[in-house]
């Protein structure tokens, strides 16, 4: 069963950056299709990236309340996948979580994710 542990989490004031990392094992992460989930308090978690590998080129999607600030990204050598996140808002509070083995490649959805991180908590105050 493959095993995420997430890092990179903290506080940060708004307009700030902040770099998330998810440091995979039992799998190579070459062969995953992998996300970013976060869960606000008093909400439900939502995913808000995800990548995986199509004919040797990365493939990406972002929810439309981090496109253009967030980008994931993956670190084949280390085995590490990634999230660079910009421009933060206090909106983007919350708990952070990598997942892993969609069932269905480059889904934002929850439930097509099968190996969850435990989480890394980011604050942004304004």
């Amino acid at each position: 069963q493959v095993q995420l542990v997430e890092s990179g989490g903290g506080s940060v004031q708004a307009g700030g950056s902040q770099r998330l990392a998810c440091v995979v094992s039992e799998y190579t992460l070459k062969s995953l299709c992998m996300g970013w989930f976060r869960q606000a308090p008093g909400k439900e978690r939502e995913g808000i990236a995800s990548i995986y590998t199509r004919s040797g080129m990365p493939m990406t999607a972002y929810s439309d309340s981090v496109k253009g600030r967030f980008t994931i990204s993956k670190d084949i050598a280390k085995n590490t996948l990634y999230l660079q996140m910009t421009s933060l808002k206090p909106e983007d509070t919350g708990m952070y979580y990598c997942a892993a083995v969609a069932t269905s490649c480059g889904s934002l959805g929850t439930g097509d994710y099968i190996s969850w991180g435990q989480g890394t908590q980011v604050t942004v105050s304004s």
